[in-house]
């Protein structure tokens, strides 16, 4: 379904953005040094404007609301755009360069942490940070609740990314720190957790004992086991837009920015060689390592350390932090997993060649109104193949259903099964009759 052009906001989105421009305000004070009590306040309404911005969509009818939005100034890179990707840009460079200045914050979630992890002390700004991401992934995945409430599979696929942030990715790895074992992330193995299978990283696994072990066999099995087979069965969506964490922010909080995304064939161009030199660095640095390791050759070890520290910097912080979501009013949602995500590479070349996935056309249906293609998160040209009743199998569509959903005519599905290279030209069949375990 498709909203009508409503430029002027309701009583409930003017006094969502009251709310979170002086929630913006008082977190700038506090990291000039105001008291903690301020870092609270500011944290308090932001997720109130979050909320009420959230409960404002019911005022608007259901679905993806497409018309506008380059007329207005977030979601068009106009001031306000700007403004919010330097903000973003700034937390994460305070994060990773400055964590200092964010002592106002760390105090305020102290009592939070130790409630929770049982910690004191350093370190706080990475709980801090846990915490701004999920609330962020909770408070925007409402919105996405509400603004999508006719659609089955976008209410799944929401509660779906809603809970793994909320359970796997912050309550058990503290419940884990307060029993004193290591924070283990179930959700993410290599090649995304770059250092997971570094022979550091092994070595401190086993070092845990059996629940080490464990973890360490359940990483692997997810990589070589659980990876290929849901990909074949599902395609990569079971993960990019389901379980992982970057996803689950791209499609919450980045969900008004999904348009900005680069398009055309230069930019796939570089993002196909981009994506994939990742992957390919990320494997070359873990073989190093373990050829160091294995052979104790000292210059071999100093070439793989200064290898992986370079990658840790450059694509850990810089570009999937500070670029892959501080860009997001710029970009687009999905920078980072079009660009450098390496597991979004292994999971897009499962997907192209051996995947039952697969987005399906009834050509003769489609009007050419370009709406699927303009927000395509990932920059894929969808009405070229729609126009052409061609079947939609790329490496980089992360299945959000976005495209199927904002389609007039009900010309895009989303379908599992063996691919006989026709389109689907019997029916035309809208999104919430999909299903994710369908053959």
């Amino acid at each position: 379904m498709t909203h009508a052009l409503h430029l002027t906001p309701t009583r409930p989105e003017s006094v969502a953005r009251v709310l979170v421009a002086a929630g913006a305000v008082l977190g700038a004070a506090s990291l000039a040094g105001a008291p903690p009590a301020t870092a609270g306040a500011a944290f308090a309404l932001v997720v109130a404007g979050g909320l009420v911005n959230a409960l404002a969509a019911f005022a608007r009818p259901p679905g993806a609301p497409t018309d506008g939005v380059w007329f207005r100034s977030n979601s068009s890179r106009g001031l306000v755009g700007w403004a919010w990707g330097a903000a973003l840009t700034g937390l994460y460079v305070v994060l990773y360069f400055r964590p200092a200045w964010l002592a106002g914050w760390t105090d305020a979630a102290a009592p939070l942490r130790e409630a929770l992890t049982g910690a004191t002390g350093d370190g706080g700004q990475w709980f801090v940070y846990s915490l701004l991401y999920t609330t962020a992934v909770v408070v925007m995945g409402a919105r996405m609740l509400v603004r999508h409430r006719d659609s089955r599979y976008q209410t799944l696929r929401t509660l779906s990314v809603m809970a793994v942030q909320t359970v796997l990715a912050f309550l058990l790895p503290s419940l884990l720190a307060r029993l004193q074992q290591p924070e283990l992330y179930l959700h993410y193995t290599w090649p995304l957790d770059f250092d997971l299978f570094f022979p550091s990283g092994v070595a401190a696994l086993r070092a845990e004992g059996r629940l080490g072990i464990v973890a360490l066999a359940w990483f692997v099995a997810l990589l070589v086991v659980a990876t290929p087979v849901l990909t074949y069965l599902y395609g990569k969506r079971w993960y990019c837009s389901w379980v992982c964490g970057c996803g689950a922010l791209a499609e919450t909080a980045g969900d008004p920015y999904r348009h900005l995304g680069p398009t055309g064939l230069t930019a796939w161009r570089v993002e196909r060689w981009m994506v994939h030199g990742v992957l390919a660095l990320v494997a070359l640095v873990t073989g190093l390592l373990w050829a160091a390791a294995l052979t104790d050759l000292a210059w071999l070890d100093g070439v793989a350390g200064a290898l992986s520290g370079a990658y840790g910097f450059y694509v850990g912080a810089l570009f999937a932090g500070v670029v892959g979501v501080g860009f997001y009013p710029l970009l687009g949602s999905r920078v980072w997993c079009r660009f450098g995500c390496p597991m979004a590479a292994i999971l897009g070349l499962q997907q192209r060649f051996f995947s039952r996935f697969r987005i399906t056309v009834n050509g003769g249906q489609c009007i050419s109104c370009g709406r699927c293609s303009a927000f395509c998160e990932m920059g894929i040209d969808v009405r070229h193949y729609a126009q052409r009743g061609q079947n939609v199998v790329r490496a980089s569509c992360v299945g959000c259903g976005i495209c199927a959903e904002v389609c007039p005519r009900g010309v895009l599905r989303l379908e599992n099964g063996p691919d006989t290279g026709a389109s689907r030209t019997a029916r035309a069949t809208l999104i919430e009759d999909l299903d994710i375990l369908a053959d």
